[in-house]
């Protein structure tokens, strides 16, 4: 179904209450009956749903660790699957089942943390391999539909529309997603992994996280993160090729660091040889209180500013020295190395 169609089909939804209304009136009036137009329409949006998920769930799986479960998408026909490094976690074994209820195992292929991101594979050639969306394509007030394993409930679907983009999100694990898209269709655990598709049965990420209320200390309705088709495609790409990521394409300091609880920066624990940061003279024990200009209390907004900067970029660290004093400097940020399992 091409856009063009989609947005008849919505606008003459919109209209469907008002058509019923009015061929309610006139069945009163007149006492005759007749098939209200917008009614067509309905049903017409309801059938594309319907086709969304009989085409791609099953190109879904459940994957099952001694952790927990989680959701994964056929990426190729070698059976390799994408899905969540959190989903894998630890393991290197996994149960995968299948929408038709074939249970498989799996073994690991590679992950990449810093993405979010990891490929098993299991023996089989016969899985469906999902469509991955262009997504240059994609607009904020598309339709979104997420099918996955939430909760356990096997080929689970929930709907909404994608409510923004290029959202830098962090996990609260110190992974921080540097382009997510943010939609209101409904994401709960056993999601991650999964698959967020448009009306056309494409998938334009992979639903990974859902945000949370402050106030509430609970998830907010309404606002979920996934990690979008091009990116998938190209880390899952490079895990399936290499085993690891050979170009990630996110910029990196070199430095390991912790959170000081005192929101005054970001203390560096460890300075890698060779790296930008090294070159720079930073050192072990002082605080990075500022990268590009904007404050780094912690060590997720320290994350959230580098994951909006890319490898090559000239940039300024203002840091604390253990004495007391402040200093800068400016280095050029790295390529982030791969990782392999």
């Amino acid at each position: 179904m091409n856009r063009s169609k989609l947005l008849l089909i919505i606008l003459a939804a919109a209209v469907a209450g008002a058509a019923a209304s009015g061929y309610a009136s006139s069945k009163a009036a007149t006492g005759t009956s007749a098939t209200p137009a917008g009614l067509s329409a309905v049903a017409a949006l309801q059938s594309a749903y319907v086709n969304v998920y009989q085409h791609v769930s099953p190109s879904v799986v459940q994957i099952e660790t001694s952790e927990g479960l989680g959701s994964g998408i056929v990426f190729d026909g070698k059976g390799d699957i994408v899905t969540n490094d959190h989903v894998v976690g630890s393991s290197k074994t996994f149960t995968v089942t299948t929408s038709s209820g074939k249970v498989l195992k799996g073994t690991l292929v590679g992950t990449f943390p810093e993405d979010d991101l990891a490929v098993i594979n299991v023996p089989s050639t016969t899985l469906t391999p999902a469509t991955f969306a262009n997504f240059s394509t994609v607009q904020v007030g598309d339709i979104a539909i997420a099918i996955g394993n939430p909760l356990g409930l096997a080929s689970s679907v929930t709907e909404g529309i994608v409510s923004g983009l290029g959202r830098q999100e962090p996990e609260g694990n110190g992974i921080i997603l540097p382009s997510a898209i943010q939609t209101s269709a409904a994401i709960n655990p056993g999601n991650s992994g999964g698959a967020l598709v448009n009306i056309d049965g494409q998938v334009i990420g992979i639903p990974t996280l859902a945000a949370e209320d402050p106030q509430l200390g609970g998830a907010a309705a309404g606002i979920g993160f996934a990690i979008p088709s091009n990116v998938v495609a190209d880390i899952a790409g490079q895990l399936v090729k290499y085993g690891k990521v050979v170009d990630s394409g996110r910029a990196y300091l070199g430095i390991s660091i912790s959170d000081t609880g005192q929101a005054n920066g970001v203390a560096i624990t460890d300075v890698l040889a060779g790296t930008p940061a090294a070159k720079a003279g930073l050192t072990a024990g002082e605080l990075i209180t500022a990268l590009n200009g904007t404050a780094t209390p912690t060590s997720d907004s320290l994350g959230t500013v580098l994951a909006g900067l890319k490898p090559g970029q000239t940039v300024t660290v203002r840091f604390m020295r253990q004495s007391g004093t402040s200093g800068s400097v400016q280095l050029t940020l790295a390529q982030f190395p791969g990782s392999a399992d």
